[in-house]
């Protein structure tokens, strides 16, 4: 990422203000502005400072040319991603669902789905996890941000050495356990930093929850699991170091998106969904409870620094636990079908059955998906054979995801 002061120069021509008149009022050193006039990096403290001298935000004074890699909204290891079967999902819906122009996804994860549907029409998004709700509001929605102000944190955040960074509840929890050591001191002092300039409105909801979801993504990228943070691998060596990625904020929305963060039956039985044209639902499969798999990025998104338990230190997390994880999972969706007001149903369900281990065996038959979805309208399934994502003793070569699709009676 490179970095450039053009517009500093621009702001301070055409306010007829002298290199080091700003300088001194700014309370910077004549090598910051040496290092400005060579498009050098300067630490963001002193960015801050002739900000302030100035009056104006980051982006007034900085541009970055970004070389650096950029993370997309599937650059995330997740359990049930349907980023290979978007094309599926897609044609799918276009036979089965004609003149769809909104979409509510209940259970919608990190987001893919809508995401790919978001340049073509209104989509709404539902997740329990709060960590995914933020990837929502990143990634989905519209609202205006300061890329370049954003750039210059991330640069910044990465420029940090380990012997600035004091002890933090990151380093004291989960030290040498997720990550090493250092870098958890690093991944502590940005998420209080970032929530520190939030609180202080530095930042909108918008530009908060991108650096989160930054900072959440670039921590699965080098953390010390085989893909989920249900334990941690020991003795080995932290050969991968923490560093900050920037998002691919490059795909815009057709409209104004919206994002809930609560349970989809509530939700649904209180009426809070607006109605949508197509409801596309991706429930748990199994008995694997996403906030046990992910609780240590969910813990980093909510930042309330619980107390944990157990070798994979875990927070408590009784109220994220999911009914369809349960055997009561046919009828927290027949309840939640009945509610919807929608002109299709289109449910993401595997043909796993009991084909794999008993906490991978799917949590509602055939039978049961058929016979509530066929009191809501007409079903029909579309099938594709799919190698799913699996981390642990599972295996099931014959694996298929369906889509039963739900033409609603009117």
């Amino acid at each position: 990422m490179t970095v450039k002061y053009d517009k500093l120069y621009s702001v301070i021509a055409d306010r007829n203000v002298k290199e080091s008149a700003l300088a001194s009022y700014a309370g910077v050193s004549r090598n910051i502005m040496t290092r400005i006039r060579r498009n050098e990096y300067i630490s963001m403290e002193s960015i801050e400072k002739l900000c302030h001298a100035l009056d104006c935000r980051v982006g007034d004074i900085i541009e970055f040319e970004n070389e650096q890699k950029k993370l997309n909204i599937q650059n995330r290891r997740y359990l049930g991603n349907k980023y290979k079967l978007l094309d599926f999902i897609d044609e799918t819906i276009a036979k089965y669902c004609p003149d769809t122009h909104s979409m509510l996804d209940v259970f919608a994860g990190t987001g893919v789905v809508a995401y790919h549907f978001m340049d073509r029409m209104q989509v709404i998004t539902n997740d329990t996890l709060y960590s995914n709700y933020l990837a929502h509001v990143a990634f989905l929605s519209g609202d205006e941000v300061d890329e370049n102000h954003l750039s210059m944190m991330i640069c910044a955040y990465n420029q940090l050495t380990d012997k600035k960074l004091k002890p933090n509840y990151m380093s004291e929890t989960f030290g040498n356990t997720f990550f090493c050591e250092e870098d958890c001191r690093k991944i502590g002092f940005i998420r209080e930093d970032i929530e520190k300039k939030y609180r202080a409105k530095e930042l909108n909801e918008r530009e908060r929850a991108i650096l989160v979801t930054s900072l959440i993504y670039s921590m699965d990228k080098v953390a010390n699991t085989c893909g989920h943070y249900d334990a941690y691998r020991k003795g080995v060596e932290f050969d991968r170091r923490f560093e900050m990625l920037p998002l691919d904020l490059s795909k815009k929305p057709k409209e104004a998106n919206l994002f809930f963060h609560d349970d989809s039956n509530k939700l649904a039985l209180n009426g809070d969904f607006p109605f949508a044209d197509c409801v596309y639902c991706d429930p748990p499969y199994n008995s694997r409870n996403y906030c046990d798999l992910y609780h240590v990025l969910e813990n980093v998104a909510l930042w309330e620094k619980p107390e944990v338990k157990g070798e994979a230190r875990k927070m408590d997390r009784t109220s994220l636990k999911s009914r369809y994880c349960t055997r009561s999972a046919a009828s927290a969706f027949e309840e939640l079908v009945r509610a919807l007001q929608c002109r299709y149903i289109v449910l993401s369900y595997n043909n796993t059955g009991t084909k794999a281990n008993d906490r991978s065996n799917a949590r509602m038959t055939d039978e049961d998906i058929m016979r509530i979805l066929s009191a809501k309208g007409k079903v029909r399934v579309c099938s594709k054979k799919y190698k799913a994502f699996t981390t642990g003793k599972s295996k099931n070569s014959t694996n298929e995801e369906r889509l039963f699709v739900c033409e609603v009676k009117r």
